[in-house]
């Protein structure tokens, strides 16, 4: 299984920037993917998941600027963050719980590496 994330980058404070992580390999569902971040000296922090029968769930410090979404058909989640903030600088990475088989009882956790925001004038 592979998650690779994408799309992190440099923006000006009030910028935007779309994270894109795609699953691929012997998964036969994604039940959660998850956007976590870590800044320096912090410890790793939950962003924003969506579940299927679950829901979406948003950090209170994200929410009404970032929205996730997800294309089942293409194994992929989507963090699109607006009107970002110096604060929201961090190392972005993002999570898929699946089953890997029709049969499968318990779910599979899988992280993929990490893509750097950085929000600076």
């Amino acid at each position: 299984v592979q998650l690779q994330a994408s799309g992190g980058g440099l923006v000006q404070p009030g910028g935007s920037l779309r994270l894109s992580c795609a699953a691929s390999g012997a998964i036969f569902v994604i039940n959660t993917m998850s956007w976590y971040r870590q800044a320096p000296g912090k410890q790793r922090e939950l962003v924003a998941s969506m579940s299927t029968g679950r829901g979406t769930y948003y950090a209170d410090s994200v929410k009404g600027r970032f929205t996730i979404s997800r294309d089942n058909a293409r194994l992929t989640s989507y963090l699109q963050m607006d009107n970002l903030r110096p604060e929201d600088t961090a190392v972005y990475y993002c999570k898929a719980e699946y089953f890997g088989t029709p049969t499968d009882v318990f779910e599979y956790n899988y992280w993929g590496e990490g893509t750097q925001v950085t929000v600076s004038s």
